[in-house]
């Protein structure tokens, strides 16, 4: 079987913490996924934006008030500037676009190229120069506008840098549909189109799911371009994922749980699940990487051998653990957060701050909480996360978290690093005991965070939604908050209150003591998560299952 060539479109992709064209999962998910097609030697080529202002650094004050800092970078100092030159109508005006290069390089030295699509040239209006400037940034019109730029402007450029014969367009949520308009350019006809495109979505709420008024589409794309969408059913709006679902062979959701929410939420249509995954080599502490090496010195090219970590002796694992955790200890220290302790057990919360993800639910019953200490021992927590610009009440729990810090005061020590990125979180994910996940839900699409933690041996604490329902084996990977309740339908003031309790019981009851009184128990724990979780949700294994469900054509025998 010959692979096919792909173009991989994503609005975000990680590629070090240096270029900041990320602004989280979605975006870490995309450079994990380009770094595993480079070691398994893929056909594969992925088209951004370059967001040269990035999305942005948080600033905190004193009581955890977020400001939100420029992320400038200088493309000229990380990327390869290409001569190719293509132009997209908007407005009514040509647009200019260059592209910069940034060759990911797989572990046998096979690369693939990201090509980053820049707007700031001297021959486009001014206005015109910034939109490809800002992730995320700006209103309606400036995100209709990127994603034009993305979507068309990524198929034009892949065509003047020469690569004619793709046979597969991912489009890596939303985001990057109008790819489909730039395909029918081509002369395609939309069957042809729909033949030749992949679409994954990640979000599991309607109202994330980017919708345009018609006017709007009008005004940026043209009458002839809006006529073409109402023909692809885009009548009373422009609805990205639904154009999407409308135009690709293949649809998927990012964990078993949340392709059935999107079943639920587009029932026309057959949607699959392929569970995401991390790349090992990037969120493998220093440590563990020379504990892996010493042991199975295939596992970065072959990520499954990690389940051969069950033969790794327990005191190797904690040896490891213990570098990883004074890393994180020192990081904490030069982020000004004193009094931690590498004997006391840190529990690690790291995600996007909104309300969904209950990031202060620990803090429920602080008396509860310092009980907790008093009975089996030193507790200290460590949290990241940035709310977005106009997330009000994602910025207040931020507040919530500094507050609940200083009236525990010493009795658990609090920290919250700022401007939570791929750096910091490599710290975060190795360096704790435990990883706590407490969405509400079923809103967790995947998350990958938890994901990273197992591969360094921490083990999580968590609801059951997105990977962990599928990654979680009581007392063997981790432990689960509460059961798996399906779709949560309870008012949210009982609805926390009930997994609050589920929480600091499982705390009480099965991993404090596991942690303080049974220590090679813990361990064996730890090695579980590395074995059973590490060797299946990694990027290497989930693109595997796009070749051979999504990329691939197989004859109707084979389905």
């Amino acid at each position: 079987m010959q692979a096919p060539a792909v173009a991989y479109f994503s609005m975000e992709i990680a590629l070090e913490a240096g270029i900041p064209t990320y602004a989280g999962g979605l975006g870490v998910l995309a450079g994990d996924t380009i770094r595993s097609a480079a070691d398994l030697g893929l056909s594969l080529v992925a088209v951004s934006l370059v967001h040269r202002h990035g999305y942005f650094h948080q600033k905190l004050d004193a009581s955890g008030g977020q400001a939100e800092l420029d992320a400038s970078w200088k493309p000229e100092d990380h990327l390869e500037p290409l001569a190719a030159r293509v132009s997209v109508e908007i407005e009514g005006r040509s647009v200019a676009l260059r592209a910069w290069r940034y060759r990911v390089r797989g572990v046998c030295g096979d690369e693939v190229p990201v090509y980053l699509l820049d707007a700031d040239l001297p021959e486009n209006a001014a206005g015109d120069r910034e939109l490809t400037d800002r992730l995320y940034g700006g209103d309606s019109r400036y995100r209709l506008c990127q994603e034009t730029l993305l979507g068309i402007g990524g198929v034009r450029m892949l065509r003047a840098l020469g690569y004619s014969k793709l046979d597969r367009f991912h489009l890596n949520e939303g985001h990057a549909s109008l790819a489909v308009l730039a395909l029918l350019g081509e002369g395609l006809a939309h069957e042809d189109v729909r033949k030749r495109c992949v679409f994954t979505t990640h979000t599991p709420v309607p109202a994330g799911h980017d919708r345009f008024p018609n006017q709007l589409v009008a005004s940026v794309l043209g009458d002839a371009a809006q006529g073409q969408l109402e023909a692809l059913g885009q009548t009373e709006e422009l609805n990205l994922t639904d154009l999407a679902l409308r135009s690709v062979r293949f649809v998927n959701g990012v964990a078993m749980r949340h392709g059935e929410v999107s079943t639920r939420m587009f029932p026309e249509y057959p949607i699959r699940s392929i569970t995401n995954g991390i790349h090992p080599t990037t969120w493998a502490a220093p440590a563990f990487r020379a504990l892996f090496d010493l042991h199975f010195r295939e596992w970065r090219r072959d990520a499954q051998s990690l389940r051969y970590a069950v033969k790794i002796p327990l005191g190797e694992i904690w040896w490891a653990h213990s570098r990883a955790k004074r890393a994180l200890l020192a990081r904490l220290e030069e982020a000004g957060a004193t009094g931690f302790r590498e004997p006391a057990f840190t529990i690690g919360f790291a995600r996007r701050s909104t309300a969904y993800k209950r990031s202060t639910l620990l803090f429920h019953d602080l008396g509860r909480l310092r009980a907790l200490a008093r009975k089996h021992g030193p507790i200290q927590l460590v949290f990241a996360g940035k709310a977005h610009p106009h997330d009000d009440e994602g910025k207040q729990l931020i507040r919530r978290i500094f507050a609940a810090g200083a009236e525990l005061g010493d009795a658990i020590r609090v920290a919250y690093l700022p401007d939570y990125d791929m750096e910091s979180a490599r710290f975060l994910v190795s360096g704790c005991d435990l990883w706590l996940n407490n969405p509400v839900p079923p809103l967790e699409a995947s998350g990958t965070s938890g994901m990273k933690a197992a591969l360094n041996g921490v083990p999580s604490l968590s609801v059951l939604d997105g990977w962990w329902l599928e990654g979680h084996v009581e007392g063997i990977t981790g432990w689960a908050i509460g059961n798996d309740g399906g779709v949560e339908e309870a008012p949210a003031h009982d609805r926390d209150a009930r997994d609050a309790e589920h929480l600091y019981q499982k705390l009480d009851q099965a991993v404090l003591p596991a942690f303080y009184a049974q220590r090679e128990r813990y361990l064996e724990v730890m090695r579980g998560a590395i074995a059973l979780n590490a060797s299946f949700f990694n990027t290497q294994r989930m693109l595997l299952q796009y070749l051979y469900a999504a990329y691939v054509e197989h004859g109707e025998d084979c389905r």
